[in-house]
């Protein structure tokens, strides 16, 4: 299973990823992750990485699709690649219903096939084949011009097995946030197998975004366990499904019940590297170490102190 990292921080200036670049590079997978952003785009964070020097790797996890035609994807995650000279991990997902209809006046009716076509868009483009795709959410016809890139693979994001499965028809890689390795073995895998077997095609790979912290003195875990993704229906829906008590009432309660149930992992090096044991029987290909609850309560030098200690560990 290949370690890799996601920015901790929400950036307003590039330069506060320096250090946690710096520790991607070290990985074994030498890549850097970086979720949907709301202040600088993470498309720009990779070209000014790559201007100072770093040879990392870029993962987005994920793109929400409402902000951007797949046309838009593909180009934006083609242009990583040529500006980088690395492998990209491009993922896309839906986002929240409400940020759908935020964008486009109502959600998704059918989110699975909203899904499809654009993940349909963009590996088309990317593979340099003429699109012609008339779609109920998207569509396009056109190509992008030929140009030499390093790897592209094209994810998607996963929470549920109907998700996963059209992952593992159309996914080169799925990418899981907040799910806990028994359901990533038990629903997850399964579902993507399923998938690629209907599609005739190879299993994609699977990336787990898992948070963690280390054990210190003065720290409650539960308090860095706490997330804005636990107001969102469909995350609460998932932990539902994987054994978690979801309280939509008490977001505490909900927290303290992932440190509980190994979502929010706790300890120093070594017990943590004896949690991630559950992933690596999961099938996880990749794990992405979240250190944003750290980040959010005590700051990216704190965060960055975390990944230190348990790359040091854990990496190995």
């Amino acid at each position: 299973m290949e370690l890799s990292v996601i920015t901790p921080v929400v950036p307003t200036r590039p330069e506060r990823l320096v250090r946690i670049a710096a520790l991607a590079e070290r990985t074994r997978s030498g890549r850097l992750w970086c979720g949907q952003s709301m202040t600088l785009e993470q498309h720009h964070l990779y070209a000014y990485l790559t201007g100072l020097g770093f040879r990392i790797e870029a993962g987005l996890g994920v793109s929400l699709m409402p902000f951007r035609h797949p046309l838009q994807g593909a180009l934006e995650a083609r242009s990583i690649a040529a500006t980088t000279g690395r492998p990209v991990i491009a993922g896309f997902g839906p986002g929240a219903t409400a940020l759908q209809a935020s964008m486009h006046g109502e959600p998704y009716a059918r989110p699975l096939r909203a899904a499809r076509e654009y993940l349909t868009v963009v590996r088309t483009l990317l593979d340099g084949r003429p699109c012609r795709q008339e779609g109920d959410y998207f569509s396009f016809t056109g190509e992008l011009m030929p140009m030499p890139t390093p790897r592209i693979d094209v994810g998607l994001g996963v929470l549920r097995p109907g998700m996963a499965r059209l992952a593992g028809e159309v996914a080169d890689v799925a990418i899981t946030w907040l799910a806990p390795a028994p359901y990533l073995h038990d629903v997850v895998r399964p579902a993507l197998e399923e998938g690629a077997q209907r599609a005739g095609r190879p299993v994609p790979k699977l990336v787990a975004v898992v948070p963690m912290a280390l054990d210190r003195p003065d720290r409650d875990p539960a308090v860095l366990a706490r997330t804005p993704h636990l107001r969102f229906p469909h995350y609460q829906d998932m932990l539902r499904r994987a054994g978690v008590d979801v309280n939509g009432e008490d977001p505490d309660a909900t927290a303290a019940a992932l440190v509980d149930g190994d979502v929010f992992l706790v300890g120093d090096p070594s017990a943590l590297d004896k949690k991630l044991d559950a992933y690596r029987a999961a099938g996880v290909d990749e794990l992405v170490v979240n250190l944003a609850g750290v980040a959010m309560h005590e700051g990216p030098t704190a965060a960055a102190a975390d990944l230190e200690e348990i790359l040091a560990g854990v990496d190995r």
